[in-house]
């Protein structure tokens, strides 16, 4: 209580109602102004609404003091950092957390932060999955946070690789938490232990990957080999008679009546097996031969998108809907964000411009149902202004993007160590 009050005063006291209208008006004008662009009415508004969706969460969560309600529920104090909360980690990894690293680097450290603090403070010792008002929902799958805490120490936003690298090790070996035991032991989630056995695998194969690269920076060449291995479990999950990922048992067989369009009771979580088996963007490449080779590869990615999926096979998956699909690609839901931008791996990239334009302009409309799906907490959004901009983190806790093409005629950034970024594209 006296914790509000001290904010309350902080914040408020003296000032009328117009004049916290007009700072909040102020304040949000200087973030909004970071971006410089040309474009129609309806661009302009779908660039930097999608601009404000990047910045609402995740949120400040303590008092003016630094005080605030740990994991634990005890009071801790912020010493050197702001505290964050509404880390909705299975989706933000891929684009909102990149995107944070690129315009707001100074938060996201303090994010990444705020994580490593959330780990310290945890029972268990993990880092957040989804976690929001100091308590932990255990919501969808991986232990993403890894992801967002490599990216953040490959981007040079945040520096202390060690106490970072120790609570991602931490979180990828508590034996309980949804197969990890087993994905140990085996190499993969068996379909008998978990509903969600083989998108998990794919996931936990990423984030050990981007543990491996934590590892090598910090100079520890023992857990750097271990993670290298376990980044390569998605192999044990391709059926390589089909070219698709697919689940197995404990006794290593595969899932038998098993069809890649479902979306729920095969395996996977909110999404199908055509969407998740392109889920290893860490290793394209080896994907690619697991799938049958560059050929097969891009006739695959092609038919995800111009095919038609039946209703039946999403009807009763309140995440994906008729008007988030463009083929059977699923982007209203995230695991598949990064798909487009595949064929820049094969000798056919320009169709990655061709589908990003596609899903562009068919999923973001200055309209109050413009946008096709759950924004997430600003994942899709963010998605969009990569995309616009023209480049995207198709593997976050790389120093890489994957090139796109740029969307509107003319855009310039202001970075925050002053420089800027200018993006023309006159013809475009």
């Amino acid at each position: 209580t006296e914790g509000a009050i001290k904010n309350l005063h902080a914040e408020a006291s003296g000032k009328s109602f117009e004049q916290l209208a007009e700072a909040a008006r102020t304040d949000w004008n200087s973030e909004l102004e970071h971006f410089e662009i040309e474009g129609t009415p309806d661009q302009k508004a779908m660039f930097y609404t999608s601009l404000y969706h990047t910045m609402i969460n995740p949120s400040v969560y303590m008092d003016v003091d630094g005080s605030y309600r740990g994991l634990d529920h005890n009071i801790h104090r912020a010493e050197g950092f702001t505290n964050y909360t509404i880390f909705s980690l299975w989706d933000t990894y891929r684009a909102e957390h990149p995107f944070l690293n690129l315009v707001k680097p100074g938060r996201n450290a303090d994010m990444v932060e705020s994580m490593i603090k959330h780990e310290q403070q945890s029972v268990h010792g993990m880092l957040p999955i989804w976690s929001l008002m100091g308590n932990e929902n255990w919501c969808m799958s991986g232990y993403h946070a890894v992801s967002v805490l490599a990216d953040a120490i490959t981007k040079g936003v945040f520096s202390n690789v060690d106490e970072a690298l120790a609570a991602m090790v931490s979180t990828s070996t508590v034996p309980y938490y949804e197969g990890i035991a087993d994905y140990m032991k085996l190499g993969y989630i068996p379909l008998d232990k978990s509903g969600t056995a083989a998108s998990s695998t794919l996931e936990y194969a990423y984030d050990d990957w981007t543990i491996y690269q934590t590892a090598l920076k910090a100079g520890n060449k023992e857990i750097a080999e271990t993670y290298r291995k376990r980044a390569l479990n998605y192999r044990t999950i391709y059926d390589t008679s089909i070219g698709f990922a697919r689940p197995r048992y404990s006794d290593g067989s595969f899932k038998k009546e098993f069809d890649v369009l479902q979306t729920y009771g095969e395996g996977f979580i909110e999404g199908n097996s055509w969407n998740f088996s392109f889920h290893v963007p860490h290793d394209v490449f080896g994907m690619i031969d697991l799938m049958g080779g560059e050929g097969t590869f891009v006739q695959k990615l092609d038919e995800l998108f111009s095919m038609h999926l039946p209703e039946k096979y999403y009807e009763h998956n309140e995440d994906i809907t008729e008007e988030c699909l463009v083929g059977g690609y699923v982007h209203g839901n995230e695991p598949s964000h990064h798909v487009p931008y595949l064929y820049a791996w094969t000798s056919q990239p320009w169709k990655s411009q061709y589908w990003l334009r596609e899903i562009l302009n068919k999923m973001y409309k200055n309209d109050i149902n413009g946008l096709g799906g759950n924004d997430d907490c600003g994942q899709m959004s963010a998605w969009y202004l990569f995309s616009v901009m023209g480049f995207y983190p198709v593997c976050p806790g790389t120093d890489q993007y994957v090139l796109g093409a740029p969307y509107l005629p003319y855009l310039k950034m202001t970075l925050p160590n002053g420089k800027t970024l200018e993006i023309k594209a006159p013809g475009v």
